[in-house]
């Protein structure tokens, strides 16, 4: 069996490495090859593009690189035109993976693409390019099949990831910990850390024993939060999220990720979220959907508190973040294991399996 394959991110390495590494082990004489990083080439995909010419951040770097980019993009499709794998794999990065899914699809290669983007979340009309392009999306969320299956698009849950990974803290004590995670982003964190420090002062004066820790995915900003968070008695560490997770009688988190790695981990939360006015308005007409946290859209229901835009200020955190703290925080662990069994399906042992049953068809 032939594999194609085109990872165009540092997220899609890693990912994409999983996958490999299970193709490898469900059929050792498996040829895979293609966009791949050095995670993907150790576990057995056999590099024709390098990763590194894709993975570009900001607007000014994609401008400037932009040539080399659709460039890339086309000798990908002659390629694989020319010789024709019988599967291609686009890992995640929908705006570099379509197109070429696309160009292939048209020419008799079977296509499918893992990971499904948003598209049930917001601009909900990207379904029409993700049916001409894609014979098989696979999916992270159950939820996202029931979408598919309404626009006629064959799609397959194969459990998330960091299910495999992330597992619910067993045995744990109060420490008093509260925990900050604003996010990684420059403006989402600009935004959200000062209504958040704001919440920890009020906390505070409600229970003096509370202490409070904020956790930067990088070292990008450190130098404006630290000093803003030593003022307010919040100790700051970078790298360290998931130890701190675990750690941690609650957090309040900005509207991502790092919410659904909370749930499965089994840690209580306060969500919050805000973008600037403009791309706020922008947002209302886009997204679809009533509830913004992952955890509340798996369980299809209110599980944790979602404070979103004006609402997420310090004290409206604060009251919610101690009305949690006071609840039954049992019966919230209880639901955040349905999460984990619900997700926890082996994902890229699935994934493989599904490839090769495919392709066989």
């Amino acid at each position: 069996m032939k594999i194609a394959i085109s990872a165009a991110e540092t997220s899609g390495d890693l990912i994409g490495a999983k996958l490999v590494a299970a193709l490898k082990f469900q059929d050792a004489d498996v040829q895979i090859f293609g966009l791949a990083g050095d995670k993907m080439a150790s576990a057995g995909c056999v590099k024709l593009w390098e990763q590194k010419r894709v993975n570009v951040m900001g607007f000014s770097e994609v401008v400037r690189k932009l040539p080399a980019l659709l460039q890339l993009r086309k000798s990908i499709i002659r390629r694989f035109s020319n010789d024709k794998p019988d599967v291609f794999i686009g890992v995640d990065a929908p705006d570099f993976n379509f197109k070429i899914e696309r160009k292939l699809k048209k020419r008799g290669v079977k296509t499918v693409h893992f990971i499904s983007p948003s598209v049930w979340a917001w601009r909900q009309n990207r379904i029409k390019k993700i049916k001409k392009s894609t014979d098989l999306v696979l999916c992270l969320f159950p939820f996202e099949v029931d979408f598919y299956k309404k626009h006629q698009q064959r799609a397959a849950f194969v459990g998330h990831p960091l299910a495999e990974v992330l597992h619910p803290r067993t045995a744990y004590k109060s420490s008093k910990t509260i925990l900050l995670l604003p996010g990684s982003r420059t403006s989402e964190i600009s935004r959200l850390l000062p209504e958040m420090l704001a919440a920890a002062a009020i906390m505070k004066k409600q229970d003096e024993q509370l202490n409070f820790h904020l956790a930067l995915a990088n070292d990008e900003l450190l130098d404006w939060a630290k000093p803003l968070a030593q003022k307010a008695n919040v100790t700051v560490s970078t790298f360290d999220a998931h130890q701190r997770m675990s750690q941690a009688d609650l957090a309040l988190v900005a509207s991502g990720t790092a919410a659904l790695e909370l749930a499965l981990l089994g840690v209580p939360m306060v969500v919050v979220y805000k973008l600037s006015a403009f791309s706020y308005f922008i947002a209302t007409k886009l997204v679809k959907i009533k509830q913004v946290s992952l955890p509340n859209i798996i369980a299809g229901k209110s599980l944790v508190p979602e404070l979103i835009q004006n609402d997420a200020n310090g004290e409206n955190i604060a009251e919610q973040a101690m009305a949690v703290l006071h609840g039954d925080t049992e019966a919230l662990a209880q639901e955040f294991k349905r999460i984990h069994q619900q997700l926890n399906q082996n994902a890229s042992a699935e994934s493989a399996r599904i490839i090769r049953e495919f392709v066989g068809e």
